[in-house]
């Protein structure tokens, strides 16, 4: 099987960030019970919950120095929060797993990773990633007309159509402004050719999704 995160490039892209190499570099020496401390604290972090004191505590309780600790955590972060991201229908366990042994993570902490990524807890780490996301407000409604302004100071725009534009935001706001009919049909020309060009992009291979 082969997906967008095949062989040719894996969940994190084109480029391995510091964060997870630093921590494929820090697992050495770190057994199984260790780990599933840490990775623990981390999906608890990641579900808006603090865990500084969990963190804490087993800092003071392991042999590994506090330093390394930081980086595996930071790293374990990052792996979880990039493969969330990526819906499951495009991502493939086997994918998944193929892209760590890569990033020399040891088969047994693989297997942890695999069990927070498409397991039960998968649901509310994608709700929290959501909400944390950064957003605008939606347009929720859009009213317009078109209008001629028969009275002006200005002769150059006498009796020249404009679009009058009324947009409703999701946070309930209102914005009203005024487009010349010029300048409405060049957004009008721009809006198709992106969207031509994203229609071009779809169509490349490299970004279409194979079972």
């Amino acid at each position: 099987m082969s997906s967008t995160h095949g062989n040719d490039s894996s969940f994190l892209g084109g480029r391995i960030p510091p964060e997870i190499e630093s921590m494929s570099k820090n697992l050495k020496d770190v057994d199984q019970e260790l780990f599933r401390k840490l990775l623990k604290a981390v999906v608890s972090a990641l579900e808006g919950k603090d865990c500084r004191d969990v963190l804490k505590s087993v800092a003071e309780s392991s042999p590994i120095p506090q330093e390394r600790l930081s980086h595996i955590i930071a790293g374990m972060y990052r792996v979880l929060s990039e493969a969330i991201r990526i819906p499951t229908s495009s991502f493939k366990q086997e994918t998944f797993k193929e892209d760590l042994r890569a990033l020399r993570v040891p088969e047994e902490f693989i297997s942890d990773f695999c069990s927070v990524v498409f397991g039960n807890r998968r649901a509310a780490l994608e709700v929290a990633s959501s909400q944390k996301d950064p957003h605008l407000p939606a347009v929720e409604d859009l009213k317009w007309r078109v209008d001629v302004a028969i009275s002006t100071s200005s002769l150059a725009r006498a009796l020249q159509p404009s679009v009058l534009m009324q947009m409703k935001l999701s946070d309930g706001s209102l914005h009203r402004f005024e487009v010349p009919v010029s300048k409405f049909q060049e957004l009008r020309y721009n809006v198709a050719l992106i969207l031509k060009e994203m229609n071009d992009l779809e169509k490349r291979s490299v970004l279409q999704i194979q079972d």
